[in-house]
C-alpha cells in the first residue's frame, strides 16, 4: 500500500508530538514539518528525516494529509488552504476562532470529499471508549478538570482550553439540544477567565455541571454520569472506568441490588490513537469519531459559555 505523505503545520509543544507519531506509522511518512521558527522546525525535522520548512504554501497540493497545530487564530486560514488543495487536516482544538469560520471549513471538506478531524485527544482515552454505546441516556453530568497553571496554553480562557474537552464529550453523550446556560468565573493569574463553572440545560432534560480551573494546587479530571438505572464514573487522568447499575435481585424489599464493575484502563497513547485513527478514516473514507460538526458544535457551545460569564 501506497504511504500517505504527511506533514505536520506547527512544532511547538504538540506539534512535535504529532510528528513523532507520524515518523512511527508504517503507512505514512512525514515529509515535512513546518514553523515560523526554523531552528524549531529543523529540530524536529532532523529527528524523524523531514523537510523543515517556514512556510506551508510550497506543501499545498504535495501532501495527502496535514495536522495543524498552530495557534487557534490561525486554524481556519491554514486548514482552509489545505482542504482546497485536497489535503486530509486534522486540527487541533477548538476547530476556529468563530462558528463561521468552522462551518466554512466544515463546507470546504464536504466540497472536496476530504477528511476534516478534529484533535479533541480526550476522546480516544481508553477510559472514554470504554463507555461504548449507552442504551440509556444520562439525566445528570458533572465534570471537573483541574490543572495547575501552565503558561503554554493562554492564548484562550480556560473554557476554550480545558473545559472544551469535557463539553465535547457532553455532548456527545447527551445528543441533544442545549437549552439553557448558566455560567461564572473569574480571572486570577491572566487577563482571561482561568477558573469557571457551567450549567448546562438540555432540551431532553438532562443537566450537565461542568467546571474547569488552570490554577489549581492539583490534577483532577473526572466525570460522573447518573443515568436512569446506572451511575457511572470516569476518571480520565488515571484512566479508571467505574459502573454502578441495579442487578436482578433485591438489596431491600422493593430496592434493587447494585451491581458495581471497574475497569482500569493500560496507559495507552491517546495522541497515537488519534492519528491512527484519522490515517484509518483517510484510507477506508469512513467519518472521524470527532469530525468537523463535532468540532463546531463544542466550539459554539463553548463561546455560549464564554458568552454567559462576559455578563
Amino acid at each position: 500500500m501506497k504511504k500517505l505523505k504527511c506533514a505536520v503545520i506547527g512544532t511547538g509543544y504538540l506539534g512535535k508530538f504529532h510528528a513523532e507519531k507520524y515518523a512511527a506509522l508504517p503507512d505514512c511518512e512525514l515529509t515535512a514539518v513546518v514553523d515560523i521558527n526554523e531552528t524549531a522546525a529543523r529540530n524536529v525535522a532532523e529527528k524523524h528525516g523531514a523537510r523543515a520548512l517556514t512556510k506551508y504554501q510550497s506543501l499545498l497540493g504535495q501532501v495527502d494529509a496535514v495536522s495543524i497545530v498552530v495557534p487557534t487564530t490561525l486554524h481556519h486560514r491554514v486548514a482552509k488552504d489545505f482542504l482546497e488543495a485536497g489535503a486530509h487536516v486534522l486540527v487541533e482544538k477548538p476547530i476556529t476562532v468563530t462558528v463561521d469560520e468552522a462551518d466554512d471549513l466544515i463546507a470546504i471538506a464536504e466540497r472536496n470529499k476530504v477528511i476534516l478531524q478534529v484533535g479533541h485527544l480526550e476522546r480516544f482515552n481508553p477510559a472514554v471508549l470504554g463507555l461504548g454505546q449507552a442504551e440509556e441516556k444520562p439525566l445528570f453530568i458533572e465534570s471537573h478538570r483541574l490543572s495547575p497553571f501552565n503558561p503554554r496554553a493562554n492564548d484562550v480562557s480556560v473554557v476554550l482550553d480545558l473545559m472544551i474537552h469535557d463539553i465535547d464529550i457532553i455532548l456527545a453523550l447527551v445528543d441533544s439540544e442545549v437549552e439553557r446556560i448558566d455560567a461564572s468565573g473569574t480571572s486570577v493569574l491572566t487577563s482571561d477567565i482561568d477558573i469557571a463553572n457551567a450549567r448546562l440545560v438540555f432540551k431532553s432534560g438532562c443537566v450537565a455541571n461542568v467546571t474547569a480551573s488552570r490554577i489549581s494546587m492539583k490534577m483532577e479530571r473526572k466525570m460522573r454520569m447518573f443515568r436512569p438505572s446506572s451511575y457511572i464514573s470516569v476518571d480520565f487522568q488515571n484512566r479508571v472506568l467505574t459502573k454502578h447499575k441495579t442487578g436482578p435481585k433485591e438489596m431491600f424489599p422493593g430496592i434493587p441490588e447494585i451491581l458495581t464493575e471497574e475497569s482500569v484502563f493500560e496507559n495507552g497513547d491517546a495522541l497515537l490513537e488519534e492519528i491512527k485513527h484519522f490515517v484509518n478514516c483517510i484510507r477506508s473514507g469512513s467519518n472521524p469519531l470527532v469530525p468537523g460538526e463535532a468540532g463546531r458544535r463544542a466550539l459554539a457551545t463553548a463561546l455560549e459559555i464564554s458568552k454567559a460569564l462576559s455578563k
